[in-house]
């Protein structure tokens, strides 16, 4: 890919240096990596205690390379990782018609970039995909290049185009109606049973979730995600106890990923839900494993 055009990656990182380090060595496994914009945003600290580890992350920050270039953007202040993600994906797509988004705590495939950037130009002009996965839970009865689609998108590594982000009412507008409208939570839940509890949640102020809202509005314009039969990313988050945000021993969504040689991909024109598939996809949010978790991790897990 040193001729063609690649699009730009943005990494969001806090105070794991040792996290950053394992994903950056990852992306620069990546072939694509030569011919790609890198712009990375650290987050301030929040305490005196935190300050240490994020100037550490801040030192390794300015020694990247292997990319096109490397821009960095330092917070003075503590902006926490969902204002963070609006505020500095927004700020790349001022410049950039789509992006790839990572954070920290994840680990991709060799094969990542070209699998994403090919994504993101195929279903580019096609309005009913909303984002494209990088990462996917273990799905059976796909070929390892195939793609399919879903209802909910993922953070886990991802991509979108500037015209799809910029509809998204991040103040959820309509929060007060979809609360008391049991049919459109049924609906909304149809992607796992957490959504729409998710959403209250959030809105109630309980947890700062973006991806929440990310989620909602892509179910509002009834547009879907495009994922990988076999999965391009890997969360490490989840092994460790110094995680921000991921801190289950025990994880329901494990998936290791699969680095194909082959690097055609059978992308659909006409994206549609795979019944089959779905049930599937869902299966990890349902109110049994979401159960059966819970108890491993409280009983087993991190304390």
């Amino acid at each position: 890919m040193k001729n063609e055009r690649s699009v730009p990656v943005i990494v969001f990182t806090y105070k794991r240096t040792g996290s950053l380090r394992g994903l950056i060595q990852s992306l620069q496994k990546c072939p694509e990596a030569q011919n790609t914009m890198l712009y990375v945003f650290s987050d301030g600290p929040k305490n005196a205690e935190d300050f240490k580890m994020v100037k550490e992350v801040r030192n390794y920050i300015l020694s990247i390379s292997g990319f096109k270039e490397v821009k960095y953007f330092f917070s003075e202040a503590n902006s926490g990782l969902a204002k963070s993600i609006i505020s500095g994906v927004s700020q790349i797509l001022n410049i950039s018609d789509s992006v790839i988004v990572l954070e920290d705590d994840l680990i991709v495939s060799p094969d990542f970039l070209n699998y994403m950037n090919k994504a993101l130009a195929f279903y580019s002009s096609n309005n009913k995909v909303f984002s494209i996965s990088g990462f996917t839970m273990p799905i059976k009865g796909l070929a390892t290049n195939d793609v399919y689609f879903t209802k909910r998108s993922s953070s886990w590594g991802w991509g979108t185009w500037k015209n799809r982000w910029d509809k998204i009412d991040w103040q959820v507008e309509d929060y007060a109606q979809f609360s008391k409208d049991k049919k459109i939570r049924r609906r909304f839940n149809e992607m796992g049973s957490d959504m729409s509890s998710m959403l209250d949640r959030t809105m109630q102020g309980k947890i700062n979730s973006w991806a929440i809202i990310w989620c909602y509005n892509q179910f509002k314009y009834d547009q879907l995600t495009v994922y990988p039969a076999a999965s391009k990313v890997i969360n490490a988050g989840f092994a460790s106890k110094e995680a921000t945000h991921t801190t289950e021993k025990y994880n329901r969504f494990k998936a290791g990923f699969f680095a194909s040689d082959n690097l055609n991909y059978n992308f659909n024109r006409n994206p549609q839900i795979d019944k089959k598939l779905m049930r599937q996809f869902i299966r990890p949010y349902s109110i049994p494993q979401r159960i059966i978790y819970k108890i491993l991790n409280v009983v087993f897990g991190y304390h």
